[in-house]
């Protein structure tokens, strides 16, 4: 059976703040634990006012310490940001904290735009051909012995070292397929946003995986959309809010989650509905009978491990509901 996990932003909603939306994060985590969701991610954005989970790690805490048994993670932490080491330490905490509970997915894009690259001292020289050196360092600290002291040159994280921290690689090209393969860890596509080169990027990864320590097969989970309600109708109108976000991110100018409006697709220029239509291919938007359609039918063409729901709606019980009614259709126990 395919597991179904959260894929949460921490939307920060018009009239509302970051407060607000860290407790909708850690309420969304204990529905879907009770519902049977495998695994919670947040994202790291930044310079995004309607994103809250710019500190992945410190709400990672806060929604590990809301639940009890849901594993929790990053998908992802952006790892040309940070050094290695840091990001060791950070997720050696959370494990020491929250034992055996804790993910860390590693993306190599920036996440935000070049200006705020340049606020984050992160090196322009460098741009993102260390990732693979990144991600080893990183696996290194996250192995080795933690019971040995640091002599010489010897960098241990404390803690971190020995915690064996499961890393992810997150992609949306050939890019990350190859090197998740290689590197024999599992892999997270980011279909739900960018599904051009799902099939290929799937297609690579099972054909070159090479099993390691971590893992001895192939393990996919992709992005999914979801939204759902009573009706189709009245679901679109539900999804209307994360439409217009991600319309105003793509003009440059990234918003608060804004509350949805009848017939916002209407409204669009051909451009924009194109690009609306792209992103929306890995999506079920609908009534319960619309969404087990769609869902089983992505299932069955990708024979996905696992699916990483995002859901953006305006009104929180709206989004709960929108997780259960996925949960219902797709058997999750």
């Amino acid at each position: 059976m395919t597991k179904l996990s959260v894929l949460d932003l921490c939307p920060i909603n018009e009239g509302s703040t970051a407060s607000d939306a860290l407790a909708n994060s850690a309420d969304l985590a204990l529905h879907a634990e009770q519902w049977g969701y495998e695994r919670f991610w947040l994202a790291e954005h930044h310079n995004m006012p309607g994103i809250g989970s710019a500190a992945t790690a410190v709400v990672i805490g806060h929604v590990a310490a809301a639940t009890s048994r849901i594993r929790v993670g990053a998908g992802g932490v952006m790892l040309p940001n940070h050094a290695p080491l840091v990001i060791a330490e950070q997720f050696g905490t959370l494990d020491a904290l929250f034992p055996g509970r804790i993910d860390l997915g590693l993306g190599r894009a920036p996440g935000t735009d070049q200006n705020t690259m340049r606020a984050l001292r992160r090196s322009f020289d460098q741009q993102v051909d260390r990732f693979p050196d990144d991600v080893l360092e990183l696996q290194r600290y996250l192995g080795g012995d933690a019971n040995a002291l640091p002599r010489g040159n010897d960098i241990y994280a404390t803690p971190g070292a020995g915690s064996q921290v499961p890393l992810w690689i997150l992609g949306s090209s050939l890019y990350g397929a190859q090197l998740a393969a290689r590197l024999g860890l599992p892999y997270a596509f980011a279909s739900h946003f960018a599904p051009q080169m799902l099939d290929q990027a799937i297609a690579v990864y099972r054909s070159q995986f090479q099993p390691s320590a971590q893992l001895d097969k192939p393990y996919v989970m992709l992005g999914y959309n979801i939204c759902g309600s009573d009706t189709d109708e009245a679901a679109r109108y539900l999804a209307s809010s994360g439409a217009q976000m991600l319309r105003n991110l793509r003009l440059g100018r990234p918003t608060k989650l804004p509350p949805p409006v009848d017939h916002f697709e209407a409204s669009l220029q051909p451009t924009e509905r194109a690009m609306l239509d792209a992103t929306r291919a890995c999506s079920a938007i609908g009534s319960k009978d619309t969404m087990r359609s769609a869902m089983h039918a992505f299932i069955e063409r990708t024979e996905a491990d696992e699916l990483m729901l995002a859901a953006h709606i305006y009104d929180h019980d709206a989004r709960l509901r929108s997780y259960e009614m996925a949960a219902e259709v797709c058997g999750v126990e």
